[in-house]
């Protein structure tokens, strides 16, 4: 896990070599309960790790696709990371999971998109679009977190959930346009990204 120099403990700076976590676990001794500092991306910091990945997928955006013969050895063009615009799809809640439903679902691609900050946060695929987010996923962890970070600062967020509807149905193919996608947008809650954007919220 990547550390961020502008982290804060209490009014303490982090300093370059330390790690950040936002949730530091509470240690707990036979006699005495200590609480571990928690570090945090201050205000300015925050501001500065989402300005450099905005930067990057609005250039992402706006620059024309290297044009390719055949991609994964299929024609059609719904698995082509280039025609998908993940800022451009309907929006769900996050809750959309709770919505009663009589079905699993259907193949898809997802994506979590703060789109009052213009980013992509996620990328995801599944062949149950109705029970994918219904257990444990460790992006509702980095979502919350994220969320939590924004209150305290009192920034602004509209984290929604956009699908991809023409998803190819074989598992293997959905998931190479899933690598495809998360590596061309360079989405920080993909850990495929965590060297690039660091970890702060995983």
């Amino acid at each position: 896990m990547l550390g961020f120099p502008g982290c804060i403990v209490g009014s303490q700076k982090l300093e370059k070599n330390q790690q950040l976590d936002l949730f530091s676990p509470t240690l707990v001794s036979s006699s005495v309960v200590q609480q571990e500092p928690v570090l945090l991306m201050d205000e300015k910091t925050l501001k500065k790790w989402k300005s450099k990945i905005a930067i990057y997928q609005q250039r992402v955006r706006t620059k024309e696709p290297v044009k390719q013969n055949t991609l994964f050895s299929v024609t059609q063009s719904h698995v082509d990371p280039d025609v998908i615009d993940p800022f451009t799809l309907p929006v769900s809640p996050l809750s959309f999971y709770r919505l009663p439903t009589e079905t699993a679902g259907q193949s898809c691609l997802y994506f979590i998109v703060d789109h009052q900050n213009d980013l992509l946060l996620y990328v995801g695929e599944t062949c149950k679009s109705n029970q994918r987010w219904r257990g444990v996923h460790d992006c509702k962890r980095y979502i919350e977190k994220y969320l939590d970070l924004h209150y305290r600062y009192q920034l602004k967020t509209a984290v929604n959930i956009s699908f991809w509807w023409d998803a190819p149905t074989k598992t293997r193919s959905r998931q190479q346009l899933e690598l495809a996608l998360i590596q061309k947008w360079k989405s920080p809650f993909n850990k495929e990204n965590w060297r690039q954007w660091g970890q702060p919220f995983g």
